[in-house]
């Protein structure tokens, strides 16, 4: 009976999809998903906060709301939608919690009054009005305080300043900017003589206070992520992350620092001379934790988990035998365990590690014999998962989870259990048992888990349901195959909406940037494998050499090899797939990649004729002229081995623009004024040189965006464009 039931089952998923009633992914369906954002569980552990956008594609807008749901399970209600309000933050007495809204007038911090019996929200009133503008608001653990950052002028001592220096540039005709140093521009914004600072407002309301003056970001620029500043368990120190090089282009020399709620002089804690950051607290107050990189000058390196202890100053490294990146992370409440994620082969688990309380908490003080447990860092929860939490009795942990089917929502796990793996995925119950006899990573995967899932796991939100239900979409496939250096290496592929095998497929053959940002089971709104698939393609990713997840050795192996073992692995992936899997086109192909992969695909254009159309977003094609027109200048020095002038020959060794006489394959061109990461000069480059070798070619301009498409319609746009550019080489 239970081989009929399963025989029918595998017959009923085997149906087109059609059948069932959906139909292939639209872009108008991606615009109408609610982003969901991270879990903020109530003090009394009852009620889990979080935030919620909503995309307008008619009104070109992206509007946020807050949300709450039980962290036992049931409904998620909106419970403040008629303002905008975003970044919600408990109150300690879990009566009330903060919020972002730009209602009325710039980004200001908001309280809520919460009726904890029922979930809802009795009212709301402005706590901050100022000129300068408020984000990343934290409530004090004692509740008198919140601390927040306002982008301000560094030589003002209060708002007064701040607003009259705002309002008379905005009201001067002249619009002239002197430049003193460098990173005078970062990402998309031009610096304007102000500084990122943590500024100290009274919970109950009053002028706020500058807490970390002087010329200096903090905490420094950063793409998301764990905050980089957090409140001393009893309210009266807030560690934060400030870079004090005196060449910020080329330092990524983050440092932590300490200042007391009264104010005065900070205090440095870390001497490292590369990256320290994402500070938090343990709940006993006796150590701070934190992310640390151990090269200067390279943002790719791998972050380890620190402990700082805070009597002694003493610092240890707590996962220096784990090779993969610690990302977001937070404390078990009794201080004994830390949770985090960490990328992995496509996937981004949980992991844990315990400390042996005994020996670093000890009355003497000495923390310099820190052992672990046995199981040193053990992988409690398999997926895509990020934003931690835990609730205050310990028993519940809180997390987002994503997948290539589903953008984020809300998930909880058990601690008082044992979570096993998910069908298909594997439990680490050490880091030795990914590796083989050599220390390599073993392409098949880990030691599998030996028992069943057990339901430890409960999916507390499900907002995108009535959209997903109406789509079809299919699931990452992995493969594997000897890339460079006969490395084992991975890909993915994505197949189009009911697909049949006996057909032959046009590739969509994409090429991540970063490059350590790796392709993986992951959802993404600016270059969607669903998306891409939808219209009849297979879609292709490769985790070529330089991608994090398969240890560090394999993300040092493209410094100095741009061109070379990222190539080459892209090329073999790509024959693999063609002689795997028969349904593959390789007559029809197209390559497609931004920033780093815009690089990849401009290298591409010069040394293969292979693809029958390019499609080059915001890439590097001339890597001399890049160096001088980038901000963050410790990222070529690095991958360079040099600055342009003591390391030309590098440079121009893989510089695309001197393979310039090889293009031959039709190419669209994207790029965003407003790109400082790499100027929009590398895409006239590239068209200017395409259209006088008139090989076949076409430009994307946004006056309007930066080295991300993040406006609705311009994404709408975007889509289009290069969909339509694809199916015109490609497509019969």
């Amino acid at each position: 009976m239970r081989r009929l039931f399963c025989l029918i089952v595998v017959a009923v998923l085997a149906l087109p999809a059609l059948s069932l009633g959906k139909r292939p992914f639209t872009f108008e369906d991606m615009m109408a998903l609610k982003r969901v954002g991270e879990p903020i569980v109530s003090p009394d552990g009852k009620w889990v906060l979080f935030s919620a956008i909503d995309v307008s594609l008619e009104a070109n807008t992206k509007t946020p709301h807050v949300w709450v749901v039980p962290t036992a399970g049931g409904e998620a209600r909106e419970i403040i939608s008629d303002q905008q309000s975003d970044r919600p933050r408990w109150a300690p007495d879990g009566k009330r919690f903060l919020f972002l809204s730009s209602t009325e007038g710039g980004s200001q911090v908001w309280i809520a009054d919460f009726d904890d019996a029922k979930g809802t929200v009795t009212g709301t009133h402005k706590l901050t009005s100022i000129a300068t503008e408020a984000d990343g608001p934290l409530w004090s653990p004692d509740g008198k305080n919140i601390v927040f950052i306002s982008n301000v002028y560094p030589d003002c001592a209060d708002e007064g300043c701040n607003a009259k220096r705002l309002e008379d540039a905005n009201k001067s005709k002249v619009k002239a900017l002197i430049f003193t140093h460098l990173l005078y521009r970062h990402w998309n914004a031009y610096k304007e003589g102000k500084r990122n600072h943590l500024l100290l407002v009274p919970a109950d309301g009053g002028a706020s206070r500058d807490l970390t003056p002087g010329d200096h970001d903090v905490p420094p620029f950063s793409l998301g992520g764990q905050d980089d500043y957090a409140f001393s368990p009893d309210g009266q120190e807030i560690c934060y992350t400030s870079n004090h090089d005196e060449v910020e282009a080329i330092s990524t020399n983050n440092d932590l620092f300490i200042v007391s709620v009264n104010g005065g002089e900070a205090k440095k804690i870390t001497d490292n001379p590369a990256s320290d950051s994402s500070p938090l607290y343990s709940p006993d107050g006796k150590y701070i934790a934190y992310r640390a990189q151990v090269r200067p000058g390279d943002e790719s390196d791998r972050f380890r988990l620190m402990l700082y202890n805070r009597r002694t100053g003493h610092i240890r490294n707590l996962t220096e035998s784990f090779d993969r990146w610690v990302g977001t992370y937070t404390w078990d409440p009794d201080s004994s365990k830390i949770y985090f994620v960490a990328e992995d082969k496509g996937d981004s688990p949980v992991y844990s590690i315990s400390l042996d309380t005994a020996v670093i908490g000890g009355d003497e003080g000495n923390d310099t014999t820190v052992r672990l447990t046995k199981n040193d860092v053990k992988m409690i929860v398999p997926g895509f998962n990020d934003d931690l939490a835990v609730t205050h009795d310990g028993k519940s942990l809180l997390f987002t989870r994503m997948s290539v089917r589903f953008p984020n929502e809300i998930f909880r796990a058990s601690l008082s259990q044992p979570v096993a793996a998910a069908s298909g995925a594997t439990v680490f119950e050490s880091q030795e048992v990914c590796t083989d006899s050599t220390g390599k990573i073993k392409p098949e995967g880990c030691k599998p888990a030996t028992v069943e899932k057990e339901k430890s796991e409960v999916q507390l939100t499900d907002l995108n349901h009535a959209v997903l239900a109406r789509v079809v979409m299919s699931p990452l496939e992995s493969f594997w195959f000897t890339g460079a250096g006969n490395d084992k290496v991975g890909g993915f592929m994505v197949k189009p909406p009911n697909f049949d095998p006996k057909k032959k497929y046009p590739v969509k053959f994409i090429v991540h940037g970063g490059p350590e940002v790796p392709e993986g089971d992951e959802w993404t709104y600016r270059w969607n494998p669903e998306l891409f698939a939808a219209n009849g393609y297979v879609v292709i990713m490769i985790n070529f050499h330089g991608s994090p997840g398969y240890g560090q050795k394999f993300i040092d192996a493209i410094n100095g090899d741009w061109g070379g073992a990222p190539f080459e692995d892209l090329m073999k992936g790509l024959d693999y797939a063609e002689r795997t899997y028969p349904f593959i086109d390789k007559d029809r192909e197209c390559a497609l990649g931004a920033s780093y992969g815009g690089y990849m695909v401009n290298w591409i254009l010069g040394h293969t004729n292979r693809f029958k159309c390019i499609v080059s977003h915001d890439g590097t094609f001339n890597t001399e002229s890049a160096y001088g027109t980038t901000e963050e200048l410790w990222f070529p020095e690095w991958e360079f081995k040099g600055t342009l002038f003591n390391n030309r020959d590098l440079y121009r060794k893989w510089s695309p623009h001197l393979a310039a006489l090889n293009f031959k394959s039709p190419t669209l061109v994207v790029h965003g004024q407003l790109d400082y990461r790499l100027d929009v000069s590398e895409a006239f480059q590239l068209f200017t040189t395409l259209q006088r070798l008139k090989v076949p070619s076409e430009m994307l301009y946004f006056p309007d965006e930066g080295h991300w498409v993040l406006k609705p319609q311009n994404s709408q746009l975007w889509y289009k464009t290069v969909n339509d550019w694809v199916d015109r080489w490609v497509k019969k």
